[in-house]
């Protein structure tokens, strides 16, 4: 049987993102943020973003600032809404 990879979110009242799962951080400003996590690609949106921790050992993510969205993109590119 082959092992599932999962990832995680949690989004404490929208200044406050951690994840599990993220295979690595490909872009980041103070605007959005842009991950490689189980599943595929993963863009935070917002303002006065921050990465606070990366671990690609353990695959935990953590970000600070304000949150206004998180898209998962497929694999043509275009996001698909999670939150708004």
């Amino acid at each position: 049987m082959t092992e599932s990879k999962q990832s995680v979110v949690t989004l404490e009242n929208r200044n406050k993102l951690t994840m599990t799962g993220v295979e690595r951080v490909d872009a980041f400003s103070d605007r959005s943020i842009l991950l490689t996590a189980a599943g595929g690609k993963v863009r935070i949106e917002g303002s006065g973003l921050k990465v606070l921790a990366f671990s690609e050992g353990s695959g935990n993510f953590s970000a600070s600032g304000t949150v206004d969205a998180i898209r998962y993109l497929s694999a043509g590119g275009k996001a698909g809404k999670l939150f708004r």
